[in-house]
């Protein structure tokens, strides 16, 4: 990071509060903004430290890429999680870890992910907006929940964004993703999973990742051997992604 350390902003961006991290040199503008969403029960932060973890892995990203963390709108004090925060509710069975029909879960649309999506569009408007950099410098991804509104909004933006990045995420919408993502061939998409996560099958990743190859679009798809997690070569493999959208070194 050339000795920089990174600034960290909380701000509000369209209707969500943001963390946004950069370490841009002073003045400088961002060649591309990266855009990543945590999962159901997470603080608003708790992706945050992603930001300096890819600079040291790829040190030319803190040279040129803008970091941005929305907040999901809705909390889960109910649930006994006062710091927690969900982009929408999941069913009961999921919460308590026992879905069984996976299958459902993918058909449907998920009660609230319409209003999710809406507020995440107006965040990439204002990111767009305050960087002056168009959809296609604009990566957009997340972790488990984060991931799943994130493509979503990938599939649906006016024009294709730089790249989608699911970490941990899962297929919903089956239907409306695949119409969506007619219009999205040849879009980098990297998609990483654990093969024993327990709390969103891996199965259900490989029928995500096999909706969006069959779509066109450009798959990098990364298996570990681990939980429902970000692993090391994970994060290395994603700077590399986050490189690549900024046409290399």
């Amino acid at each position: 990071m050339g000795g920089r350390t990174a600034r960290r902003l909380a701000t509000r961006l369209g209707e969500l509060e943001c963390n946004v991290v950069d370490a841009l040199p002073e003045g400088a503008a961002p060649e591309l903004a990266v855009i990543l969403c945590h999962g159901f029960g997470a603080p608003a932060t708790d992706l945050v430290p992603l930001a300096p973890e890819l600079m040291s892995v790829e040190a030319s990203l803190a040279d040129r890429v803008r970091f941005i963390f929305p907040g999901a709108p809705l909390t889960l004090a109910e649930w006994g999680m006062p710091a927690g925060r969900a982009w929408f509710h999941l069913p009961e069975a999921i919460m308590r870890g026992q879905l069984r029909d996976w299958d459902l879960f993918a058909r449907e649309v998920p009660p609230g992910l319409p209003a999710a999506r809406r507020a995440m569009m107006s965040v990439v408007d204002a990111v767009s907006t305050s960087t002056k950099l168009p959809y296609g410098r604009i990566v957009l991804g997340g972790f488990s929940q984060g991931g799943m509104v994130t493509t979503d909004v990938a599939l649906r933006l006016e024009e294709a964004p730089a790249g989608l990045c699911i970490l941990s995420g899962t297929l919903t919408s089956e239907a409306e993703w695949r119409q969506k993502a007619q219009a999205r061939k040849g879009l980098p998409v990297f998609q990483a999973h654990g093969r024993d996560d327990t709390v969103l099958p891996f199965s259900a990743a490989e029928r995500l990742r096999d909706v969006l190859t069959e779509s066109g679009l450009a798959v990098d798809f990364h298996p570990f051997d681990g939980p429902h997690t970000i692993d090391s070569e994970e994060l290395e493999r994603l700077a590399a992604f986050l490189l690549a959208r900024l046409g290399g070194r």
